[in-house]
């Protein structure tokens, strides 16, 4: 998988937030978090500092947003860093991970234990775009 910054999706971004840990691409309705290789994504030192600065960019609680995790780069996510999301109020449209690797699935089914609603898995970044753009979002 390649990263947004190499594809014609980029040209569209909003904004482009770069941290030491990866980069967030805000678009129109939704973003796209890229995480560096390794990082053992949590709460406190990487999610927290996304979440305020997309909401301060865009002015919203992120219920009307869907947060696609573009995972080109092997990291592991802390689950329960979703129980400090909810409790701080914020929300979330959808949540979609972008992944060609089969072996995340058990993270996935273990993020999935801590996230509200439903985690929607895609194979490729345009297939999940798309879905947002044809309306076929399932939420829950």
């Amino acid at each position: 998988m390649i990263s947004v910054k190499e594809t014609n999706l980029y040209t569209k971004a909003l904004k482009e937030l770069n941290y030491s840990f990866g980069n967030v691409f805000i678009f129109d309705g939704y973003i796209i978090s890229e995480i560096n290789q390794g990082v053992i994504f949590n709460w406190e030192e990487h999610a927290k500092i996304i979440v305020d600065d997309v909401t301060c960019f865009l002015g919203t609680d992120g219920h009307d947003l869907i947060y696609i995790s573009h995972r080109i780069n092997s990291y592991s996510v802390v689950p329960h860093g979703w129980i400090n999301f909810f409790k701080s109020r914020y929300k979330l449209k959808g949540y979609f991970i972008v992944s060609d690797d089969k072996v995340r699935i058990l993270g996935l089914l273990i993020e999935n234990l801590f996230f509200n609603n439903k985690i929607k898995r895609f194979n490729n970044l345009e297939t999940a775009i798309n879905s947002i753009k044809i309306g076929l979002l399932e939420v829950a």
